[in-house]
This record gives structure tokens, C-alpha cells and sequence, in this order.
């Protein structure tokens, strides 16, 4: 199945999904500019806040524009520089946290190889509007497994390749975080990767998303959550300034 994106489909997520942040943010636009006019402050400080808050509203929506519509992101060409052997790829699974846009892209890419799909959202630990919004908007791969964070159905040391793809952010406690990334380490083979692909905490995403920035993890967290899951290989390519992917083994 090919997934035929809309223009801008990217940002029209972000915006979507985020809806709650806007109505906030141009809440308060119109509070600061009515206080304005009902009272005498400086005139300095008011322009400070309006380019304030308008930097936090519109910047996010064209750096997701950035990396979602124009950088390459959902044509996978940036997994060539992951220096994967298609022929040996037998086995793929693709995890994600209900919001799924790239397991048709996966598969096209790997016609010959058996991809499993995982959704490891659990209503209860993962809270974030955001996602919630997403699930329902969601395209479904074909016999997608509900699963536990701490939980693969899948042998040890049966899969090839395992996609964590905007994905693993999601899972907000440190400790889940690792004993997910356990349970990739107990179904990788020995000779398998880990393809990671995320956000950072620093600062190009500070720059592009102010404090919403705080959704994501710094490199330290993820390399320290892939050591302490038992991984031995911990490898970073950026994919835009923003974007990182992380190509991990056992």
C-alpha cells in the first residue's frame, strides 16, 4: 500500500494534534493587546511579549513544516546512511505509540522481509494530549499488536531490524524507557540494529520550539537509557538540525 501524503500533511498534524497550545497561546495574544489598551504600560515590554509569543506560536510550525514536509523524512532516504544489507534483512518490526504513518513506507522499502507492527500506548502511563489526539487519526498496519513497553511478542534474538521511529519519547519515566529498550535488546539478533529516530533537548530545538523542547530527551538520557538496556553500540546521525537518527546494536 503507498501512503500519498498531502501538502504541508506534516505541520497540519503538528498544528492538529498540539490545538491546545494554540488556543492557550493566542488566548493570551488577545488578553496582552485588550490589557494594552485598557491600560498604560510600557510600550517596549508589549512588543517584547507580542514577538514573544508569536515566535513560540509560528516558528514551531515552520521548523515541523521543515523536517515533516521538505527535508526527505518520509521518503527514507536518510536510511541509507544506516549501511543496512537488504538482503539480510529477514525480520523488521516497527514500534510506535499509536500513531503510525511509517509502516507502509517500511514495508515498501523491504518488500521481501516480514514486518510486525507494535503499539505500545497505554492510556493510563501515556497521557499526553498530543498522542491521544493522533491515535484517532491514525492509518492502522494490518495486524498491529497491542503491547506492553516491557513486553515483545517476539523470540529473543529473532529480529534483524527494530524502527523506534518519533516514537520512544512518548514513554515519559526513565526506568520504562529502559526496560523498553531491554525488551529490544532480548528480541535484536546478536548481528541486528536498533533505528532510532528523534528529537532532542537541545539547543536547535530549544531555537525551534522553546520550552516545548521539555517533550523531548537529551542525547545523555537516550545514551544512558541504551547502555543501561545493555546495548554496546550507541552511533548518532543528524538528520537536520533538529532530528537525530541513532543506530544502536546489541
Amino acid at each position: 500500500m503507498e501512503i500519498n501524503r498531502r501538502k504541508f500533511q506534516g505541520v497540519l498534524n503538528i498544528l492538529s494534534f498540539n490545538r491546545h497550545f494554540y488556543f492557550f497561546g493566542i488566548g493570551i495574544l488577545v488578553l496582552i493587546i485588550i490589557s494594552y489598551q485598557l491600560f498604560s504600560w510600557s510600550g517596549i515590554l508589549f512588543w517584547i511579549l507580542i514577538i514573544s509569543f508569536l515566535y513560540g506560536l509560528i516558528v514551531p510550525l515552520i521548523v515541523s513544516a521543515y523536517v515533516y514536509d521538505f527535508s526527505g523524512y518520509y521518503n527514507f532516504n536518510w536510511l541509507k546512511k544506516c549501511a543496512i544489507n537488504d538482503s539480510q534483512i529477514k525480520q523488521i518490526i516497527n514500534i510506535n505509540a499509536g500513531f503510525d504513518e511509517t509502516s507502509f513506507i517500511i514495508k515498501n522499502n523491504f518488500p521481501n522481509s516480514d514486518l510486525k507492527v507494535f503499539d505500545f500506548y497505554d492510556a493510563e502511563r501515556h497521557t499526553e494530549p498530543a498522542i491521544i489526539r493522533a491515535r484517532k487519526v491514525s492509518t492502522v498496519y494490518p495486524d498491529t499488536q497491542q503491547m506492553q513497553s516491557n513486553s515483545i511478542a517476539m523470540n529473543n534474538h529473532s529480529v534483524d531490524l527494530i524502527f523506534l521511529l518519533s516514537a520512544v519519547h512518548e514513554i515519559r519515566s526513565h526506568k520504562e524507557k529502559i526496560e523498553f529498550l531491554k525488551e529490544c535488546h532480548r528480541v535484536c539478533k546478536y548481528d541486528g540494529k536498533i533505528i532510532m529516530v528523534e528529537h532532542l533537548r537541545d539547543l536547535p530545538n530549544f531555537l525551534a520550539f522553546s520550552v516545548g523542547f521539555t517533550h523531548f530527551f537529551s542525547r545523555a538520557v537516550w545514551r544512558n537509557a541504551f547502555k543501561s538496556a545493555g546495548f554496546t553500540s550507541f552511533e548518532e546521525i543528524k538528520f537536520t538540525p533538529f532530528m537525530s537518527i541513532f543506530i544502536c546494536k546489541p
